[in-house]
């Protein structure tokens, strides 16, 4: 077998690193620690890796090795007198986790930073960092903050946790649906920045809607009587069905009309449909369970032309009287676009304060288009050019501006 060169070896790290942080989080009860001892196994995978070759089983030496090196820091600390590293060190024991993590590990982690005792924005802040992969300057674009507050917001976080002890584990079942709702959240927030990168050269990272897939199973396992997680796993599910179609060989961006549908994944779509229904016989919606709802009438639709906007409209009625928020209402007005025409739609859409959304202009752009008022409409597509850090939607709306540029010339 050839050594592994640098760009393969960050690879195995990335898909391994949220993992071996999660279990030795719950090893030492120090997400520093932790963090610091997988970086520490990455910088000596770099000088050993590349002559010894990849592990057989490199998941369980990044957790070794970390651990070990984990230990070694934390007796120098503790040798100093800090009381962190002298608690971490005993909590530690002998405890062997070099096979890799315990099946639930990360999900013990989502629920730590899900403790109420931390603020919401700090909670989903802290999991889309530790679990969902992103980097704190990802983080800090989807809050909208500068970068430097989100890295003071994640080290306070892990404070926190730390010095009140808060304890890495699911738990007990009277406190379990007081938290799920930040969970859900959470998974459906790394869900959606695998599905659409808010930043990089490509829309989606398999490694994360992978990850948000795996952890909605998890959740589900642990709660399959709450209609809501069973509502989240349809939605992704479906979601993830249609990703082959979504792009082209190049990475360009295909929009749902015009997607090939036969690449669509036709199991994924049974199960997420299967789901659906199955959340529809409970009869106690809730907004994850209606958005996977519209998204099974979009699945569900052989071709485009198909497609029962008239019942996607009426979901998005119901969603909205769930959840008033104008990103809903904005999504609603797609719909009001295709069963009652872009005018009405159009006003709806004034109506929303959403400026520094880069969608809220790429539709609005559409629907003026739609009505033949091309110099707004290239306006609205510059706005939303503007107001996107990703490479593949940014590539879809200068094409989009082009064509509207060409079709005045004619």
């Amino acid at each position: 077998m050839p050594a592994p060169a640098a760009p393969e070896i960050e690879h195995v790290f990335r898909q391994e690193s949220r993992r071996a942080v999660a279990v030795l989080a719950r090893v030492f009860g120090d997400i520093d620690v932790a963090e610091e001892a997988v970086q520490d196994a990455f910088t000596r995978a770099l000088q050993v890796w590349p002559s010894s070759g990849l592990p057989p089983n490199p998941a369980g030496w990044i957790i070794t090795t970390a651990r070990n090196r984990a230990i070694d820091g934390l007796r120098r600390e503790a040798s100093r007198g800090d009381r962190h590293a002298h608690a971490a060190l005993l909590d530690s024991g002998d405890e062997q986790v070099e096979e890799g993590a315990v099946r639930d590990d990360e999900l013990r982690l989502i629920f730590t930073c899900c403790h109420p005792s931390l603020a919401p924005g700090a909670q989903v802040a802290l999991t889309l960092r530790l679990l969902g992969g992103l980097t704190t300057a990802e983080i800090a674009r989807a809050f909208l903050v500068p970068e430097k507050t989100m890295a003071q917001r994640l080290v306070r976080a892990k404070g926190k946790i730390r010095d009140a002890q808060i304890p890495y584990q699911v738990p007990g079942e009277a406190d379990l649906a007081a938290r799920l709702r930040a969970v859900l959240a959470i998974v459906y927030l790394i869900f959606n920045e695998g599905y659409a990168a808010t930043a990089g050269e490509h829309l989606v990272r398999d490694d994360l809607c992978s990850e948000a897939v795996r952890l909605g199973r998890l959740v589900a396992e642990l709660m399959p009587d709450e209609p809501e997680v069973m509502g989240l796993l349809a939605l992704m599910l479906l979601f993830e069905s249609r990703r082959a179609g979504r792009t082209t060989s190049e990475g360009g961006i295909v929009r749902l009309a015009e997607q090939d549908r036969s690449l669509w994944d036709r199991a994924l779509i049974a199960e997420g449909h299967a789901l659906v229904r199955a959340c529809l016989q409970r009869d106690e919606p809730g907004p994850y369970q209606i958005q996977a709802a519209i998204n099974a009438v979009h699945t569900d639709a052989p071709s485009a032309a198909d497609t029962d906007w008239a019942q996607i409209l009426q979901l998005y009625d119901q969603l909205l009287a769930l959840t008033p928020s104008p990103v809903v209402a904005l999504h609603r007005a797609v719909a009001v676009a295709e069963v009652r025409g872009p005018e009405p739609a159009l006003a709806v859409v004034d109506g929303l304060e959403l400026d520094t959304y880069h969608l809220f202009h790429a539709i609005r752009a559409d629907l003026l288009r739609r009505l033949g008022r091309t110099a707004e409409a290239a306006r609205a597509y510059e706005a939303a050019i503007a107001r996107t850090d990703n490479a593949a939607e940014r590539d879809l709306l200068q094409r989009a501006h082009r064509a509207l540029d060409e079709h005045s010339l004619r």
